[in-house]
C-alpha cells in the first residue's frame, strides 16, 4: 500500500518538506502551501538522474524561467508534483526495485497508447489508469 510518507519521501521528506508527513492530511496540507521547488527536482531525479532528463520533467510541471526565479512552487504545481511521486511510489512498490520502477515507467506501454507511464502520469486522469496498471500487475491480474 503506498502510504502519504512514501509519496513524501520521494519529494525529499521531513529534510525538504519541513515536517513528517504522516497522513493524507499532512500532505494535502503541506501541498496546499506549496512545495519548495527542490521537492520537484527530487521527484524528477528520481526517475531521471541525468539533468538534462530531470530538467524536461520539471519544466512540462513549472515552466523554466517560473522556476529558476521562484523558492516555492504554486498549489497547482505542488498538486501536479505530488501526483508524479504518487506515480512513482506506486510503481517503486509494485516492482519492489527502484531500477525496475524507474525503467517500467520510461518505456511505452501499450496500454497508454504507447507512451510511458511517467508522460501518462502528467494528468489525474492518466496518473489513475497507470496506477491500476500497476494494481493489477501487483496483484497478478491479467490485462
Amino acid at each position: 500500500m503506498i502510504r502519504p510518507k512514501n509519496i513524501a519521501d520521494i519529494m525529499g521528506g521531513r529534510a525538504i518538506l519541513g515536517k513528517p508527513i504522516r497522513s493524507v492530511r499532512d500532505l494535502e496540507r503541506t501541498i496546499s502551501r506549496g512545495l519548495p521547488k527542490r521537492a520537484l527536482r527530487l521527484t524528477a531525479e528520481r526517475v531521471y538522474p541525468a539533468a538534462g532528463d530531470a530538467r524536461r520533467v520539471m519544466f512540462r510541471i513549472v515552466p523554466e524561467a517560473t522556476f529558476k526565479r521562484r523558492t516555492r512552487l504554486s498549489p497547482l504545481e505542488s498538486e501536479r508534483t505530488e501526483r508524479l511521486a504518487r506515480v512513482i511510489a506506486a510503481a517503486e512498490y509494485a516492482w519492489n526495485d527502484r531500477a525496475d520502477a524507474r525503467e517500467w515507467l520510461t518505456t511505452p506501454h501499450p496500454e497508454l497508447g504507447r507512451r510511458t507511464p511517467l508522460e501518462s502520469g502528467m494528468t489525474e486522469l492518466g496518473a489513475r489508469q497507470v496506477e491500476e496498471i500497476l494494481d493489477r500487475l501487483f496483484h497478478g491480474i491479467p490485462a
